[in-house]
């Protein structure tokens, strides 16, 4: 399978560029990415004699169409995305430009090659937030976002669930949980933690901490992914979460305790606006593909920790 694999050299990108060339070493990968704050292309040296890297928008739509034919491409993984919440709430430009622009780019060149298989990787947070106890969101909850990020990734889910319609295109899409893991941007809840810890800083947290979120370890989410190319439908829609729901303060502490730091270090700061209160999902869809989580919360937190101390 030749694969074009957008935003490869972010975090969640990296992890499936590594983990899909280990499981299908005769594979051909391409990887397309803007090299943004987000991305670290270190990450895949393991790897870079094995692929193609080339820095790239998936915006630009003629760069996109000419890597689809030159490398005989037949499945686009669509990593791509400008991420951070409060970076979107300083200024939603880019997150315009990369979520929604950026979608729509690639549904046109899916558009001039009809086999073409797009795989949309999206987020819990186009549903916006729950209340405490109430049923984890489905297939058939209601877009309602809170944040300019979440937005922009609602926005480029609907013109790709538009462009099914109006033109056939295939798009595969999955949304998923709070992914973690090495190599997260350090601007991240769990790199925050990890690297004020090692210095004995102090480490914000929102509010009173009780917001809560399903945390994925990312290879369980990649794993979820290769379903997905391998055993998905066209026009299907698959929820990833891992049923590792923890309130952020619960998550520092167990960050804390696995470092042998004191929860001291926990300083409370004043909520961002319009933060969501709770996420998690009904992954009963990507489950039917015989997905299930093996990585803990608490081995994936040890994980983390272990990457961050050594590189």
């Amino acid at each position: 399978m030749n694969l074009l694999v957008t935003g490869g050299a972010g975090f969640i990108g990296s992890h499936f560029v590594l983990r899909h060339i280990e499981q299908y070493p005769d594979d051909t990968i391409v990887v397309l990415d803007t090299m943004t704050y987000a991305a670290d292309k270190t990450f895949l040296q393991p790897v870079l004699q094995r692929i193609r890297f080339i820095e790239g928008d998936i915006a630009d739509i003629e760069l996109v169409s000419r890597l689809v034919l030159t490398y005989g491409i037949e499945v686009i993984v669509n990593f791509a995305a400008e991420t951070h919440v409060d970076r979107s709430i300083q200024n939603a430009v880019p997150f315009i430009h990369s979520n929604i622009i950026g979608v729509q780019g690639l549904i046109e060149v899916c558009r001039a090659s009809p086999d073409l298989l797009l795989i949309q990787i999206s987020t819990d947070e186009v549903y916006g937030d729950l209340a405490s106890g109430e049923e984890p969101f489905s297939l058939n909850s209601a877009l309602k976002p809170s944040s300019p990020y979440a937005a922009s990734k609602a926005s480029g889910d609907l013109l790709l669930m538009a462009a099914v319609r109006t033109y056939g295109i295939r798009v595969r899409m999955t949304r998923c949980t709070n992914n973690y893991g090495p190599h997260q941007d350090a601007s991240k809840l769990l790199p925050v933690i990890i690297h004020n810890a090692l210095q004995n800083k102090k480490i914000p947290i929102y509010g009173e901490g009780r917001q809560s979120r399903d945390w994925l370890y990312v290879t369980d989410h990649n794993d979820a992914v290769e379903l997905v190319i391998q055993k998905g439908q066209d026009g299907h829609i698959y929820l990833i979460g891992a049923g590792n729901e923890h309130e952020n303060i619960q998550v520092a502490t167990t960050v804390l305790n696995v470092m042998g730091k004191s929860a001291d270090l926990i300083q409370f700061v004043p909520d961002r606006p319009g933060h969501d209160w709770r996420y998690t999902l009904d992954s009963s869809s990507i489950r039917a593909l015989g997905w299930e989580p093996k990585v803990t919360f608490e081995d994936g937190i040890r994980k983390t920790v272990d990457w961050y101390r050594h590189r």
